[in-house]
């Protein structure tokens, strides 16, 4: 059965665990922005739930050079590996390719007169930055994301 087919018949999203190698299919995570409120940092909850973005070389993880996976901030899944991490001299993490493309959704985004493609979170929704075809070899693409909208975990 076809992602999009086993969300509409299902009501829940397939999602790709690093830990198990394999995709499950979870339930979405629906909030309201005052529940997002109450349990996210006001700085992840504007970038993550209202689409800011943070001024380049401020967040934590733009220089992390740590090895592991990067989740999102809001529902904890999993969405980049280190090993996919590169200096893109921006100023925010930049990674090659997501740990799969099932655990991020791609969408249109015209804002502030630019035509761009935003990346968002496939299970909850919260908006991660975008991605851009200017990244290196072997996907050429430089999913360009904000460091509130991700947690770091660490793995050896």
């Amino acid at each position: 059965m076809a992602a999009d087919t086993m969300k509409r018949s299902t009501g829940k999203v397939p999602i790709f665990s690093v830990e198990t190698g394999s995709v499950a299919l979870v339930e979405k995570v629906e909030r309201s922005d005052a529940e997002w409120q109450k349990i996210l940092d006001p700085l992840t909850f504007e970038i993550a739930r209202r689409a800011g973005t943070e001024p380049p070389f401020t967040g934590k993880y733009h220089a992390w050079k740590e090895h592991g996976i990067y989740r999102c901030a809001c529902c904890g899944t999993d969405l980049f590996l280190s090993d996919t991490k590169f200096e893109s001299g921006t100023g925010w993490p930049s990674f090659w390719k997501p740990v799969s493309d099932q655990n991020v959704e791609l969408k249109k985004d015209v804002s502030f007169g630019m035509a761009r493609t935003e990346v968002l979170c496939a299970r909850c929704g919260a908006h991660l930055g975008h991605v851009f075809d200017d990244g290196p070899a072997p996907t050429h693409q430089r999913y360009c994301m904000n460091s509130a909208s991700l947690v770091f975990v660490k793995r050896e």
